[in-house]
């Protein structure tokens, strides 16, 4: 996965440069979280990997999977995939995108951040949970929630490198921890 991310940083950085040059970032966004997906397919991803196909018709198709691509606003997106294709790094297309999506939220100020919960929340305690951890780390957060059993109670908080772990699974095994050392 490393790789992937090294190989994807300087075209999303450079695609993420010029969309906020012309002024269509949130635009670009959509259409590459949808290529993302579509090469994440089974079928179309044999299909980009098939070196019997040029990179041009393999461009050409995930053009044409998309609706409105013909716009002006995506022509630079239609030459960025071509690039891509003629790179051999369309299958990239999915860490570009995240890296992407990591750089229009860094614009914005804001953090993706996961929160872990032993059990599920309601939408007052787990808006509660965003609203504390915004003050913590002092940024707007895009959190996701997830169910995670093993932590047996209490909630484990990622926000980029950071990890915030307040469930009774980190507490036990910082106790262990502890104990054996």
């Amino acid at each position: 996965m490393a790789e992937l991310a090294t190989i994807a940083r300087p075209y999303a950085k450079a695609l993420f440069e010029l969309a906020v040059e012309k002024g269509y970032t949130e635009a670009w966004l959509e259409k590459l979280k949808e290529l993302a997906w579509a090469v994440g397919q089974p079928k179309l991803s044999a299909f980009i990997e098939d070196a019997g196909i040029t990179s041009s018709v393999k461009a050409d198709t995930l053009i044409g999977l998309l609706d409105d691509i013909h716009a002006p606003q995506y022509a630079e997106l239609r030459n960025f995939l071509y690039v891509l294709s003629e790179g051999g790094r369309l299958m990239v297309l999915p860490s570009i995108y995240a890296q992407y999506q990591e750089f229009v939220l860094s614009k914005e100020h804001v953090q993706k951040a996961v929160i872990y919960s032993a059990f599920p929340m309601s939408e007052g305690q787990f808006a509660k949970v965003v609203s504390d951890c915004q003050q913590k780390f002092g940024n707007k957060l895009d959190a996701t929630l997830e169910i995670m059993p093993e932590l047996i109670g209490g909630i484990k908080i990622e926000v980029g490198d950071k990890v915030l772990d307040l469930s009774v699974q980190g507490k036990l095994k910082n106790l262990y921890s502890a104990m054996v050392n």
